[in-house]
C-alpha cells in the first residue's frame, strides 16, 4: 500500500532512521526535517508500507518553470528486507500517476550507476536515459 504523508509520526521519524542509511551517507531526518518536507509545497513524500510496517520511501517534487509543469523523484529508497517484491514499482508508478495528474509533462530522476537493480526498475517502466551534464556545487 502507498500512502502520501500528512502528518510525521514517531513511526515515520524511526522509518527513515532505518532506511536512510540504506540510501545514503546523510544522516537521517529527524522530526522538524521530515515535517518540513511533508508541509512543503509541491512535495509529496510517498511511503510504501508492508504488512504494516513502512519498508520504503519516494520524494515526489512538483513544480512549474516557463516551458512547463515538471516533476522530479528523488531518495527512493526500499529497506533489505522488502527488496524484489514489486515496492519499489508500486512506489515510482505512483508518483508518475501523481504527476501525471498535476500536468507535468516529464517525470526526471537520477540514479548511481551501482544502483543497478533500479536501473532495471527505472528502464522497465519507461524511462529512459537522457546525454545530458549533471552538474552540482556543494554550498
Amino acid at each position: 500500500m502507498i500512502d502520501i504523508v500528512t502528518t510525521v509520526d514517531d513511526e515515520l521519524v524511526e522509518a527513515f532512521a532505518r532506511l536512510t542509511p540504506q540510501l545514503s551517507k546523510a544522516p537521517p531526518p529527524d522530526r522538524a526535517a521530515l515535517a518540513a518536507i511533508v508541509a512543503q509545497v509541491g512535495c509529496k513524500l510517498l511511503v510504501a508500507r508492508h504488512r504494516g510496517l513502512i519498508v520504503g520511501s519516494l520524494t515526489l517534487t512538483l513544480y512549474r518553470i516557463p516551458t512547463g509543469a515538471q516533476a522530479r523523484i528523488d531518495d527512493v529508497v526500499v529497506d533489505d528486507s522488502g527488496r524484489g517484491q514489486g515496492i519499489g514499482e508500486a512506489l515510482s508508478r505512483h508518483a508518475i500517476e501523481l504527476a501525471r495528474e498535476s500536468g507535468a509533462k516529464a517525470v526526471t530522476l537520477t540514479s548511481r550507476p551501482s544502483r543497478e537493480a533500479a536501473n532495471r526498475l527505472y528502464v522497465r517502466i519507461g524511462f529512459s536515459r537522457v546525454e545530458t551534464n549533471v552538474y552540482r556545487l556543494a554550498l
